[in-house]
């Protein structure tokens, strides 16, 4: 996984028909919040199919999703499995937290657990407790 930025990047990859990805998006979203002022970004990646572009963007619009969100736009769905992580079996939700030069340090299939996952962030050098 590459991260050509210099920020510790949150990634998750879900899809408007998955329900535990809906259900945590709005966690994300304030993680960005408590974060963003720092060396922190989070990317948001639906894996809606392209013609589903639509129904995706209605619903980071009524979550006032203001980071970069991205949607898969290709057929085979095993490249995109390759490119993020090949260990990753497909499944959603899908978060990864990758450092500066892409060192994965955290990844999950599944829901998160938003306490963890803040606890990794602001225990992380790139981020800490303090400004």
């Amino acid at each position: 996984m590459l991260n050509e930025s210099d920020k510790l990047r949150l990634i998750n990859v879900w899809a408007t028909w998955c329900g535990p990805c809906i259900l945590e998006y709005t966690d994300f979203l304030e993680l960005q919040r408590m974060y963003g002022a720092r060396d922190f970004e989070f990317i948001s990646l639906s894996a809606d199919k392209p013609d589903k572009k639509d129904k995706a963007l209605k619903f980071l619009q009524s979550k006032h999703s203001g980071v970069k969100n991205y949607i898969f736009s290709g057929d085979d769905t095993y490249k995109l499995i390759e490119a993020l992580d090949p260990n990753w079996n497909g499944a959603l939700p899908y978060t990864l937290l990758v450092e500066p030069g892409g060192k994965v340090i955290y990844s999950l299939q599944g829901s998160i657990e938003s306490l963890k996952l803040k606890k990794m962030i602001v225990e992380h050098p790139k981020i800490g407790r303090y400004f």
